[in-house]
């Protein structure tokens, strides 16, 4: 009988790996290396260790986070690519928006990096549709049919079509994609109208290329597990949702973002069932961290995102990725000042604690060093060699002329203020406070530097899940079949019966794949949701819209739901002004699959004395300097096994608490107390209350 439902979480240094027993709700974790030459082969280590010599016959499905099309956008290796648009068009990726990144005020001094497609790889073809979807000038088939040698002969077998207006009538484009299946059938073809029927050109474009770039190598990667595995799994998406694998082949791109959308999911749901609804989630890897806000229990949502320099319109969970990871590499900048990441180790060789041929310093080595992390990883599995890593870190201090505790600390400082910018990035930057919100750690690497963070963020308190290290992969597990649909209609007058036939073909869609994901008709979820402005505004707010009938009253609620999100995100809204009329741009439609969600349990209360610290060891941290416990820095610090804390405990800094996938340096001046769902709660001392996290 299939009772064991699997996550697999593969990222950068390790693949996390979740099983849930549908029968008797046990949750089972581990993690394993990842494997960055095949990362299937991490894949088929991670479930076969968490099965522990049970069959893959008892397992009922597998959901899967990947990063095999984002690593491939962030080391900027696209596939040789051609692109197809419009006569007359051929330099939308060289003009793109005429913008210079942050940081070049002057823009004398960029460089503007190479396009996606190299400007001779571009084609056009003739005809024309406006932006109603109405035919202006007819598709010249013969053109198309030169285009589609000149790819064939050259051996381009990776094309993206984007015609002007194709999101009003795709007509256009899929006439030019029966000339490419009939004259270049090896090539791979991405259909704009298909990836993102949305306006504005240069974005539909490049978010195009950048799914024609990934579909090979995805397709590749989906082929081979699946031959492996010998039974169906699903992939996780970017916007908080899954797909098989047999869809997810079809549209790549919504899984650039697969892995920290399902660490945020994960992270969620373990806050809001702790009585955290609105927190900020930080996901600390190997290679990076990534961080997003949770409001009311959903994740924020964004179509302005990127993926390295790649503008992706797809809607994918709001995510800020930086490289400061376990595996982030210390390093001398010509300017003579320490600087840490975004160049990361990784897995192979990793730091140089790991004996594999690391040479260069990391985070890693810098918690090893100052004794915060124990002597092995994985309960033993990994060890770690902390000779290599002193070695490493006294080099480094003599380059700076610092002590090696300083220059250790300074390592984790550096990465902690890194970490802390991306925070900002997320909150402040997009109007909210960042001391309202708790914030949940988790990763191998996540908990590692939450007492500085609450310090430098001012956070009230930083919750740390059970097996930390494995959140991502235990999110997996709770996300919904979800797939987006869009359609411009940019209008101040909306038609009730447009709008009703725009949204019903939208459902029709959803529907159609939710069918095939077996979902029935009777469980079908449609989410609606409009983006509209003031008219002459250049960009939109995203509003939801409500089910039911299109009628005047269904209008009056989406246009008082974006007064309302206008005024709470600009601070000034048009309401009762009629001199600002309100303009539709998009209507969309989210088709949801719900799940069955596993249940966090509630650990009993507490009986009997505390366990006492499994042992100690020499912990090197710098505050409170003139206490008599420690010695120039360093202390001796007891050391816990979480598995040994109970319901209610409470752990004063300085202590470390070590579990199977991550460590807790608590530092003086901290709490670190069990909640009722076996999370850690720290805070600030002073800031510590009788019963909090209940």
């Amino acid at each position: 009988m299939r009772t064991v439902r699997i996550g697999v979480d593969t990222g950068g240094t390790f693949t996390d790996v979740v099983a849930v027993d549908e029968q008797t709700g046990e949750i089972t974790t581990t993690k394993t290396p990842s494997t960055p030459a095949n990362p299937a082969d991490g894949f088929m280590n991670g479930v076969h260790k968490v099965l522990a010599g049970r069959s893959l016959s008892e397992v009922g499905g597998i959901v899967h986070g990947t990063t095999v099309a984002t690593n491939q956008l962030l080391e900027d290796r696209p596939v040789d690519l051609g692109f197809v648009t419009t006569e007359g068009f051929e330099f939308i990726l060289e003009i793109a928006r005429q913008s210079v990144p942050d940081g070049y005020g002057n823009s004398y001094f960029w460089v503007k990096p190479p396009r996606i497609v190299p400007v001779h790889r571009v084609k056009t073809v003739g005809g024309r549709l406006d932006h109603l979807g109405e035919e202006v000038r007819p598709f010249d088939e013969e053109e198309a049919v030169r285009v589609a040698r000149w790819f064939r002969d050259r051996g381009v077998t990776a094309l993206g079509v984007c015609f002007l207006h194709s999101y009003a009538n795709p007509a256009h484009e899929r006439r030019m994609r029966e000339v490419l299946e009939r004259e270049h059938p090896g090539a791979v073809v991405s259909l704009s109208s298909d990836v993102l029927r949305e306006y504005r050109e240069y974005e539909r474009s490049v978010t195009t290329l950048v799914d024609a770039a990934v579909k090979p190598t995805m397709r590749r990667y989906i082929a081979n597990l699946s031959s492996r595995l010998g039974m169906p799994f699903s992939v996780m998406k970017s916007n908080g949702g899954v797909l098989s694998a047999t869809e997810v082949v079809h549209q790549p791109i919504t899984t650039v973002l697969s892995g920290p959308a399902a660490g945020a999911l994960g992270a969620a749901l373990i806050a809001g069932t702790g009585g955290h609804p609105s927190v900020i989630t930080l996901d600390g890897g190997g290679t990076s961290t990534d961080v997003a806000v949770v409001v009311d229990g959903e994740p924020s949502l964004t179509t302005e995102g990127s993926i390295g320099r790649y503008p992706c319109k797809i809607p994918m969970i709001d995510i800020v990725t930086v490289g400061a990871g376990g595996g982030s590499i210390a390093w001398i900048s010509p300017e003579d000042t320490l600087k840490v990441g975004p160049k990361s180790a990784g897995a192979d060789p990793g730091p140089i604690c790991y004996g594999k041929g690391g040479t260069e310093v990391t985070v890693t080595d810098a918690h090893v060093y100052l004794g915060r992390v124990p002597p092995h990883l994985l309960g033993g599995e990994i060890p770690l060699d902390a000779d290599a890593a002193r070695a490493g870190i006294e080099a480094l201090a003599g380059k700076l002329g610092l002590s090696p505790e300083r220059t250790a600390v300074g390592v984790l400082e550096i990465s902690a203020f890194n970490q802390s910018n991306a925070i900002r990035q997320i909150t402040v930057k997009r109007g909210l406070d960042v001391r309202d919100f708790p914030m949940v750690a988790f990763g191998g690497s996540g908990p590692l530097l939450v007492c500085r963070l609450i310090d430098i963020l001012s956070v009230p308190a930083v919750v740390v899940p059970p097996n930390p290290g494995n959140v991502s992969a235990f999110g997996l597990l709770t996300v919904d079949v979800k797939n987006d649909y869009v359609r411009t209609h940019v209008t101040r007058e909306l038609s009730l019966g447009t709008a009703a036939g725009i949204l019903g073909d939208l459902e029709a869609q959803a529907a159609a794949t939710l069918d095939r994901e077996g979902f029935p008709a009777g469980r079908h979820v449609y989410a609606r949701s409009a983006d509209l402005r003031y008219y002459g505004q250049a960009y939109e707010v995203r509003v939801p819209a409500p089910a039911g009938p299109i009628d005047e009253a269904w209008r009056a609620e989406v246009l008082d739901r974006f007064h309302e999100a206008h005024h709470k995100l600009y601070g000034y809204g048009y309401r009762d002004d009629p001199r600002h009329a309100v303009e539709w741009v998009n209507l969309r439609v989210s088709g949801i699959g719900p799940i069955t969600r596993p249940v966090i349990r509630e650990l009993p209360p507490a009986d009997g004395a505390a366990a006492a610290p499994a042992g100690e060891r020499a912990v090197y941290f710098d505050e409170d300097p003139g206490s008599p416990l420690h010695q120039n820095g360093w202390w001796t610090a007891p050391v816990h096994r979480r598995g040994d804390l109970r319901r209610g405990d409470v752990v004063t800094g300085p202590a470390v608490i070590e579990e199977y996938g991550s460590t807790l340096p608590l530092h003086p001046g901290f709490t670190a107390e069990v909640d009722r769902h076996a999370n850690l709660v720290v805070r600030r001392a002073t800031a510590h209350k009788d019963g909090a996290g209940e």
